[in-house]
């Protein structure tokens, strides 16, 4: 079973989102038998790739006077959910970020990256904007940070990959992010409860279940419907 994340490293709600994802897919009885691919979405894919700002000019900016008061509140329900949440951290373009995680994909290392760069990027307020530092963080996710250098010198590499995404989400009806597609059937939006994800996951297997005993049934002539022979 394939469950599809579309989500941006800078976004709030992917970042607790994913620990309640993580949570409830780490209940579940058949995690084994899960793949979890994360989708590139950048929040602001024209972000120009040279500046970068603390995050609270940039929400004081977009949302007047309460916008650094809307991250407190956001700070408040992560750490709820027992994760670190730095209201001082920076903000920039994720275009970088977003190829690399393509790359860590075909190295077999996608989530571990993933992970590390919502902790620097919340939990420790670390920048993820340089292709240094990207480099670095790939590093701490135990790939090759040279190889990675390599990656983000090329403007191009994995780049139709992170656009495929984001038509691809559009195409799903995704308005924002984090959107979850669960075995390509049904979708979920948002930093949804603990038991939305579990709900989820079991109606997705359940529904894999269905398809399968119905997979390869036939109706005879004589009026005999019946289901795949099973061994």
């Amino acid at each position: 079973m394939r469950i599809e994340i579309w989500s941006d490293v800078v976004c709030p709600w992917c970042y607790i989102a994913e620990a309640r994802f993580t949570k409830a897919l780490a209940e579940f009885p058949h995690r084994d038998q899960v793949e979890v691919v994360h989708r590139s979405f950048e929040l602001d894919p024209g972000h120009d790739g040279t500046h970068v700002e603390p995050v609270q000019v940039f929400l004081q900016r977009r949302f007047g006077e309460q916008g650094p008061a809307m991250d407190e509140q956001v700070a408040s329900r992560a750490r709820r959910e027992g994760l670190d949440y730095r209201t001082d951290r920076q903000v920039g373009s994720t275009l970088d970020a977003h190829r690399l995680l393509h790359w860590a994909k075909a190295q077999g290392r996608q989530q571990q990256l993933m992970s590390v760069l919502f902790e620097a990027n919340f939990a420790k307020a670390e920048t993820i904007f340089t292709q240094q530092a990207l480099a670095d963080l790939a590093g701490s996710a135990g790939l090759d940070p040279e190889q990675a250098r390599g990656v983000l010198a090329n403007p191009d590499a994995y780049l139709d990959a992170v656009r495929q995404d984001e038509r691809a989400a559009a195409a799903s009806g995704a308005q924002g992010v984090p959107f979850f597609v669960f075995d390509g059937h049904e979708a979920l939006s948002g930093a949804q409860p603990l038991s939305a994800f579990r709900n989820a996951l079991n109606a997705a297997w359940q529904k894999r279940v269905v398809d399968d005993l119905e997979e390869g049934a036939v109706c005879t002539p004589d009026g005999t419907c019946a289901g795949p022979a099973r061994p």
